[in-house]
């Protein structure tokens, strides 16, 4: 079995997100539906390689966007290319503007819920990047996307970063291509973007 298979990782009922009111795309009403979805007997540690075909459950993802705002009020977010070692394969040369992954099993000795969560975020992005500025961090919003087959098993939290500088480079490897880049820019080619990415570029900077 294969380390991806074996991993544990943090899951809550799809059918719990429904109560509490699906949707499609994004949402900035975090209050309806963080709280409840990180408090109850309904979260669970689960294998990942059967969550990822099991949309009875949703993978509560962060999903962390970096924004620098130039002397010129102009605004830019990070972007980069997701190279072939990264763990979703279905998502190998999309370009992103997040950062972030599983909350794992291995967060769960922060206590609570919501700290085991603060400590799979932070667990995230010490792995996937080095941030060498100050910067201040709020949850703005939740992704979802049942229209691809990794959206359906998924459910993204979205932190809005905003970094004094734009001092933000690669820990891993297959984060390829990696640069801060003005939203216009980005704006005008998201069909190169995975979906999460072009949701909440649209959402946030259109």
């Amino acid at each position: 079995m294969s380390i991806v298979a074996e991993e544990k990782i943090l899951v809550v009922p799809t059918a719990l997100f429904h109560e509490l009111g699906h949707f499609q795309g994004f949402t900035a009403d975090v209050a309806r539906y963080l709280p409840q979805l990180l408090e109850g007997d309904h979260l669970d540690y689960r294998p990942r390689g059967q969550m990822e075909e099991d949309a009875s459950f949703k993978q509560l993802i962060p999903y962390a966007l970096f924004r620098w705002i130039d002397a010129e009020g102009s605004v830019h977010l990070f972007e980069y290319e997701r190279g072939s070692g990264q763990g979703e394969s279905r998502l190998h040369a999309k370009r992103s503007v997040g950062i972030g992954g599983h909350i794992s099993s291995v967060d769960s000795e922060a206590g609570h819920f919501h700290a085991v969560y603060r400590e799979g975020m932070r667990r995230e992005l010490a792995e996937e990047v080095i941030i060498e500025t100050p910067y201040t961090e709020k949850i703005v919003g939740l992704i979802n996307d049942d229209q691809t087959p990794v959206g359906r098993v998924h459910l993204g939290v979205v932190h809005l970063c905003d970094v004094e500088r734009p001092d933000v480079r690669p820990q891993e490897a297959d984060i390829l291509d990696a640069r801060f880049r003005p939203v216009g820019e980005i704006l005008s080619r998201l069909e190169r973007f995975e979906s999460w990415s072009e949701i909440v570029v649209r959402a946030l900077f259109s």
